[in-house]
């Protein structure tokens, strides 16, 4: 089985977007260096977020995400996001009318049949889990291996929470990863077992 990685871009006091699922600055770290993340040549980032991100990125297998963030990005238009083999959408209502059968998105019922079906596609890769509920719910239900943080210098004050709705506590190992990009600390935490 594929490790299982909660993560996201996150405000300085806990948030992945504004209350109007606006993420404001938090992927201005992604268009503020020099060093090519990708193909596209929009994302820019320093070389130590390189560094940091693009291994992480060539090891990811599937992207986990709810429902909601589906339909926030228009399903990324068939396309997985940063060259993903697959994404597997936790959602209780069927895919979208008119979808491509042959996108490599999976629409499945429930927290755990989605690892099942993340791990599966994987094929032992990194399953990366999006912050906000969803994600909560996965650490909530002990399916969460490391959570990585890509904390942007902003204040929110609400919004989308990065853990959704969790209200119980839940440890994290010291951060194994403490790097500073620019417009961006990047941290990396195990979940306390």
């Amino acid at each position: 089985m594929g490790k299982v990685v909660m993560s996201g871009s996150v405000s300085v006091d806990g948030f992945i977007a504004d209350g109007n699922d606006q993420p404001g600055p938090l992927f201005d770290w992604l268009t503020s260096g020099d060093v090519p993340l990708d193909g596209s040549g929009v994302l820019k980032v320093s070389q130590t977020s390189y560094d940091y991100t693009r291994p992480y990125w060539d090891r990811i297998g599937v992207t986990l995400a709810g429902r909601h963030v589906f339909d926030l990005t228009d399903g990324w238009d068939g396309t997985p996001p940063s060259g993903i083999d697959h994404v597997v959408v936790v959602t209780h209502r069927p895919q979208p009318e008119g979808w491509d059968p042959e996108a490599p998105f999976y629409f499945v019922d429930g927290v755990e049949a989605a690892m099942a079906k993340a791990q599966e596609l994987a094929g032992g890769r990194i399953v990366e889990v999006a912050a906000g509920d969803v994600g909560g719910q996965m650490l909530v239900a002990g399916l969460v291996d490391e959570v990585r943080m890509d904390v942007v210098p902003v204040v929110f004050g609400s919004g989308k929470r990065y853990f959704g709705s969790v209200h119980a506590q839940h440890l994290l190992e010291d951060p194994d990863v403490v790097l500073q990009g620019n417009r961006v600390l990047h941290l990396n935490y195990r979940v306390r077992r």
